[in-house]
């Protein structure tokens, strides 16, 4: 005790710190000294040294001591929050090696999912640039650029319109070139864009409107809404008339300008790009698989909520209107001027009426634009019409509306998947009519026994062109009333429950 008094006095603070800083290295030197001659006498105790963990990292962190008292260096409790900016922070990564060989590199997963028989899609995040001028995209990964992770040298060829496997379709959709790239091989940014990008193409079969909507609207709602309008689209393909009829839609899914991608000399840079749309089945959405559970019912409710259409409700049959009058459900009948169109017509709207109907007639394509038409929709109650494209425009019916499809003879498989399955998803009430032979023109072009009656299947193994020829372009409809009025008597009874 006394000896220990007599040191203090002796030296003064910083002595005793120096003093005691070299009694602990040669205490070290000798420990490192003894184990190295015990390695000597006995090598086989280098077994017991543990090997690092190959996928290990260390890790050490530097601090700069900003006060005066030693223990407040080593004492971690006493570093604040608002003392993190006098901290100098250093990141050691100790490469571990294996045999004297650097660790394997762990290679990502593909950006490009082509594994669906429908489509293929790029989901990108990180470094991504966008050459439309030369159809290409450039992307450094945020992973890829951390660590011993690689992107690896894959490449992929995208046509961004969900028809993969139709030829017929996919002959006019651009091609985008995907690769990775190092920052130093990539072009220079020319414009920056702080939201995502979504890149379509609008070929293939836009133009008609079955396909505008099940090929292009329903995937990009799917795809897109989920960043609530913070997405940019980039169109390839490019059809100002297409662009134009679906303005309302587009803007109510994007509040930033579209970018016409094949005619730009710009290199656009995001943070994230999808290239591609998700497609869950004709017409309709699967919930299971959409992100939060997106739903065809959804997709109906967005579009009447960008057209402002007003009615969420069909007609309450048992309700009076004001003065107490009886009120009449609209029936909207789809005409068409070409080909699988009405021959009589004016015959059916005559024992609709008779049957307590208000009867409109319209024609999608007519001089209505598109707006107007989907009002004129949305009036109605029941909407019945052959099968075609124009029947579509059952999204803007409301909710618990009949729809009502005519079957032509030998359609069946299509119209099935194209409007009969579709159509509960989006919560209708579905009615069908098969025509007989007798109500078909075909009756007039082939015998009873020919296999456009008999075989319709043989005649579809002739190939698309060769049923499209026969059952769709050469088939007119004349409706037996009589024989159809009991469906309209059902859609009635539909409406009054």
């Amino acid at each position: 005790m006394e000896y220990n008094k007599l040191l203090a006095r002796s030296f003064s603070h910083y002595e005793q710190r120096r003093l005691g800083c070299w009694a602990f290295g040669v205490f070290l030197i000798i420990t490192v000294l003894t184990y190295y001659f015990a390695l000597i006498s006995n090598p086989s105790s280098l077994a017991s040294i543990p090997n690092l963990n190959a996928n290990a990292q260390l890790r050490m962190l530097v601090f700069r001591d900003t006060s005066n008292s030693p223990r407040e260096l080593y004492n971690p409790k006493v570093i604040k929050e608002t003392e993190v900016p006098e901290i100098i922070k250093e990141v050691i990564k100790v490469e571990d090696r294996i045999d004297g060989q650097r660790k394997p590199e762990v290679k990502l997963p593909p950006v490009c999912d082509i594994s669906d028989q429908k489509f293929d899609i790029c989901d990108i995040d990180g470094d991504v640039r966008i050459n439309g001028k030369s159809s290409t995209i450039l992307y450094t990964t945020d992973s890829s650029t951390e660590g011993n992770f690689s992107t690896g040298n894959d490449t992929w060829k995208i046509q961004s319109y969900p028809r993969k496997t139709d030829k017929g379709a996919m002959r006019n959709v651009n091609e985008i070139l995907v690769k990775p790239s190092l920052n130093s091989q990539a072009p220079n940014c020319t414009r920056y864009h702080s939201v995502p990008a979504v890149i379509f193409s609008v070929g293939g079969f836009a133009s008609n409107h079955f396909h505008a909507y099940n090929d292009i609207l329903v995937p990009l709602f799917l795809t897109s809404r989920q960043f609530n309008r913070e997405v940019q689209f980039l169109v390839t393909d490019w059809r100002p008339s297409w662009i134009s009829k679906h303005k309302v839609i587009l803007n109510a899914l994007s509040k930033y300008p579209i970018v016409d991608l094949d005619k730009e000399n710009d290199v656009h840079c995001y943070r994230r790009v999808i290239l591609g749309l998700n497609f869950h089945k004709f017409l309709s959405i699967d919930p299971l698989k959409a992100p939060r559970n997106y739903s065809m019912e959804n997709f109906t409710e967005f579009l009447r909520n960008a057209y402002s259409l007003k009615r969420s409700l069909p007609i309450n049959m048992l309700a009076r209107g004001s003065g107490h009058r009886k009120r009449y459900p609209r029936l909207l009948i789809v005409s068409r001027q070409r080909t699988r169109k009405f021959s009589n017509v004016d015959e059916i709207a005559k024992m609709a009426k008779s049957l307590g109907y208000q009867v409109v007639i319209e024609e999608p394509s007519g001089s209505k634009d598109a707006s107007t038409f989907t009002q004129m929709v949305n009036s109605c109650d029941v909407m019945m019409g052959v099968h075609g494209a124009g029947l579509t425009n059952i999204v803007f019916l409301p909710p618990n509306a009949v729809f009502i499809q005519v079957v032509p003879f030998g359609v069946k498989w299509v119209s099935t998947k194209y409007f009969a399955e579709p159509a509960p998803d989006m919560k209708l009430k579905y009615l069908e009519y098969k025509i007989a032979e007798n109500e078909s023109s075909l009756i007039q072009q082939y015998p009873m026994d020919h296999a456009v009656f008999k075989d319709p299947h043989s005649i579809g193994k002739q190939g698309w062109n060769v049923f499209k020829s026969v059952y769709l372009d050469k088939q007119d409809v004349k409706l037996d009333v009589e024989r159809f009025r009991p469906t309209l008597l059902k859609a009635l009874d539909l409406l009054r429950r």
